[in-house]
């Protein structure tokens, strides 16, 4: 018995020896690992360099000397002169440019808040029930996003034309009155053209909310269920916790493209009848090209590229911080 006592406490004191040597509280393989992981970071980066090259170059040299450019006057051709932050100023004092900042927030409105909120709608009373012709349903309404804008501009002009389909529909049934030129018309051009981006907008919605839908557990709608929940309730307190993800992503895509809208705006009105469908991209086309002056251009585009980087972030954030 004494002898195995003595050789526990002979390893003991083995042990500390080696651990007060140096080693405290690490593993023996640390030091040999640590080079290794260096290596694999360094060996990693070498891997990416290519990418980083193409992208510093493609991306992040115009980015540079955009963000240069907006703090001068030059038209193209002349040499170009210190403009300071009136380029940004502009924002304050251009009528063009502070109406398109406005019809960017009514923009958002029917680009991004009712494309939601319908197909979070049709989702909901479509994906966890046996509907017929689902799947037909969802790739008609998801056709949009297939479409090019082009496309999509053409077929819209025919619609809201004089002779078209809408006014045709009105003179049948009494309503001839009401029948217009809707994208020349200034008071209705801009709903006309936010109705085009809801039918846009729609299909990828509904289909991200009802793949969002499908992977809900079935065990919390039947809890749900058991303590009384109606379909209200269960909506709110199952489908709409367990739409997040989905709801960050879609608020995020469908926002820039209400910020950044051009192709359907320049190719239906260029903007017109006058301004009443002006856009801050309309602006900085015509500025960049129509009436040469691209700094303020380049002001244009940086104060887009922040305020989209900005709404990112910010939905990205709040999402994050849900969790």
């Amino acid at each position: 018995m004494s002898t195995v006592r003595e050789s526990r406490t002979r390893g003991a004191a083995a042990g500390h020896t080696g651990a007060a040597a140096g080693r405290p509280g690490r593993p023996s393989g640390s030091r040999t690992t640590a080079p290794y992981r260096r290596r694999r970071r360094w060996l990693g980066l070498v891997y990416l360099s290519p990418a980083l090259l193409i992208y510093a170059f493609v991306v992040l040299l115009p980015a540079g000397q955009g963000v240069r450019l907006s703090f001068v006057h030059w038209d193209g051709v002349t040499a170009a002169t210190n403009a300071g932050f009136s380029n940004y100023t502009g924002f304050l004092h251009d009528p063009t440019l502070r109406r398109a900042v406005a019809h960017t927030l009514f923009f958002i409105a029917f680009f991004s808040l009712l494309p939601i909120l319908l197909g979070m709608a049709s989702a909901a009373l479509t994906a966890r029930k046996e509907v017929r012709g689902a799947a037909v349903y969802r790739w008609v309404l998801f056709l949009p996003q297939v479409l090019t804008p082009a496309v999509a501009a053409v077929v819209w002009k025919r619609i809201y034309a004089p002779d078209g389909p809408i006014d045709s529909v009105l003179r049948a049934v009494g309503l001839g009155s009401l029948a217009r030129g809707w994208l020349g018309d200034y008071t209705w051009a801009l709903p006309a053209l936010g109705l085009a981006g809801t039918w846009a907008a729609y299909g990828l919605c509904m289909v991200l909310f009802a793949a969002g839908i499908q992977n809900i557990p079935s065990e919390l709608y039947d809890a749900a269920r058991m303590d009384g929940a109606g379909a209200l309730r269960e909506f709110f307190t199952v489908t709409l916790p367990g739409l997040r993800g989905q709801l960050a992503v879609v608020l995020t895509l469908t926002m820039l493209g209400a910020i950044r809208v051009f192709d359907i705006v320049w190719l239906t009105t260029k903007g017109g009848p006058g301004t009443s469908t002006i856009t801050p991209t309309v602006v900085l086309y015509q500025r960049a090209f129509a009436n040469p002056d691209v700094g303020a251009a380049c002001a244009i585009g940086v104060v887009l590229a922040v305020v989209s980087l900005v709404v990112s972030l910010v939905v990205v954030k709040i999402s994050e911080g849900d969790d």
